[in-house]
């Protein structure tokens, strides 16, 4: 059985807030226990807000900008985080982040950002933060954010950080129930976890982070390979 507890009653993050120090009191914590955490609230702690007023849009945001009516500083910020643009049309922009993420706005957001004309950026190595949380909290972290899915409707979260928590499950190599060998089964473990646990809160109402149990067997005794893990390469991706 798996158990979703959303936390309750984290004030607003600012840059520079300690978030374990913050989490901690909401929620006994155990070593087997998986604590998601809206990547939201780490950017946030971790100075990844850009105010609009100080973005000076180029050529590229500026027509873009126009032909979408969009903010061109807004847009300015997109292509700054990003790696590459994989598509650009009717305002949608697709992006490859440096962490290889593929997803709309190289992960920039504007929905609750703490103020009017700011905007929320991704953590620069989701891992690294996911990491210094668990050894703060001694318990396994997950930091989620909201993708969507190619030829599905609707967005679900998955995990862009993870530490102490097997990214994959691989039961490659073994039998199915007919004796079969399994030679492509690939069990997203860390994205199912941050899915699980989206479920359980109420976006809007201030819940970022939600405590997991039920998910032992794949807890680790140590950080693991993180959310790196679930990255396709390139060079394997037919899209």
């Amino acid at each position: 059985m798996i158990e979703a507890y959303a936390l309750e009653n984290l004030p607003e993050i600012r840059p520079g807030d300690d978030l374990a120090a913050l989490l901690r009191p909401l929620a006994p914590l155990r070593s087997t226990d998986v604590l998601c955490v809206a990547h939201k609230v780490v950017s946030k702690a971790e100075g990844r807000v850009v105010d609009l007023a100080s973005v000076v849009p180029g050529e590229r945001a500026r027509e873009w900008a126009a032909a979408w009516d969009k903010d061109p500083r807004a847009v300015q910020v997109v292509l700054d985080e990003s790696a590459d643009v994989v598509r650009a049309d009717g305002g949608r922009m697709i992006c490859r982040t440096p962490h290889g993420f593929v997803c709309a706005n190289a992960g920039v957001d504007l929905s609750n950002a703490g103020a009017p004309g700011r905007v929320v950026l991704l953590p620069l190595d989701p891992d690294a933060s996911a990491r210094a949380l668990r050894a703060a909290l001694r318990c396994a972290v997950v930091i989620t954010d909201s993708f969507g899915r190619p030829w599905r409707i609707g967005q679900a979260e998955v995990a862009i950080g993870c530490a102490g928590l097997a990214p994959l499950e691989d039961p490659r190599g073994g039998l199915d129930r007919d004796g079969r060998e399994l030679q492509a089964t690939h069990v997203a473990v860390a994205d199912q976890a941050a899915s699980a646990a989206d479920l359980a809160r109420v976006k809007a109402a201030g819940q970022p982070a939600v405590r997991l149990r039920g998910l032992e067997r794949h807890v680790l005794d140590h950080d693991g390979p993180g959310a790196a893990a679930l990255v396709r390469a390139r060079a394997d991706d037919l899209f």
